[in-house]
């Protein structure tokens, strides 16, 4: 049998049970992409994080990230997972970590007792909404964006946020927009700028507690509406999660909290 160790990091928020968990296994070298993914089915996480260290000169460890039904380019909470647990277990002296990934190289550092992570920006454009899509959404959307840097969720702007907690989506109609995911978000209340839900049926998800990917979607967009650099958000599924943000140019900066809920040993039978 062969043994690897395994984390369970509940990420953007600062309460277990909160925000967004992702597993997170530390590996020497990866093993067969089957197996990585047969792994991230059998830990049915919304993101299962494999890392691999690397020597230093670029970048400290190769990163990767895995739905129950496929890898992914980019992903913020499984990221931020995968921070936690190397500055509290793996190299604890580090102040930042760089990570080599689909997305290139990507950069965390602690920043208090948050971690802050520095990600592209994709601000989105218009984009001419599929037939239907407000109908398997629950509710016509006020605008439909999309990034044209790549990006493959569409960005559903909503009146208000009462709307987007409101929402009940058909994702087995979603299927039919393949490949995209979809990010409703809407102006927030109080303090909180604005608001979203992201539901990814496509990518072998259903509703994602917690979505650092999808503000560098989100985030420009609602930078460049309220004429603000600095935002703060809450994504409003039922876990919630906090995420605060800096838009700087082509990049974006998630910061967020980290809680760690379980730790142990996956084993594979050979």
């Amino acid at each position: 049998m062969t043994e690897i160790p395994i984390y369970q990091v509940d990420a953007f928020t600062s309460q277990a049970f909160g925000g967004n968990p992702a597993a997170v296994c530390p590996l020497d070298a990866f093993l067969p992409d089957d197996v990585l993914q047969a792994i991230a089915l059998e830990n049915n996480l919304s993101e299962t994080a494999f890392i691999v260290p690397l020597d230093g000169a670029e970048a400290d460890y190769h990163l990767r990230w895995f739905t129950p039904g496929t890898e992914v380019a980019l992903c913020g909470h499984a990221t931020l997972a995968t921070a936690h647990v190397v500055f509290t277990h793996l190299c604890p002296a580090f102040k930042t970590v760089r990570f080599q990934t689909l997305s290139g190289i990507l950069t965390v550092k602690r920043l208090g007792d948050r971690y802050q992570m520095d990600f592209p920006s994709y601000p989105p454009a218009p984009f001419e909404a599929p037939t239907g899509l407000g109908a398997a959404m629950g509710a016509e959307p006020d605008a439909v964006l999309k990034s044209e840097q790549g990006d493959r969720d569409l960005l559903l702007v909503y009146p208000d946020a009462a709307t987007v907690a409101a929402l009940t989506p058909d994702l087995g109609a979603l299927t039919a927009y393949a490949p995209f995911g979809f990010i409703a978000t809407a102006p927030g209340d109080g303090d909180v700028d604005f608001v979203s839900r992201c539901f990814f049926p496509n990518h072998g998800l259903g509703e994602d507690p917690v979505t650092g990917s999808a503000h560098s979607v989100s985030g420009p967009y609602w930078a460049k509406h309220l004429g603000k650099v600095q935002l703060y958000a809450q994504q409003i599924s039922a876990r919630r999660g906090d995420l605060w943000l800096d838009v700087v140019g082509d990049r974006i900066l998630i910061s967020g909290y980290a809680v760690e809920v379980m730790r142990g040993t996956f084993i594979l039978p050979k």
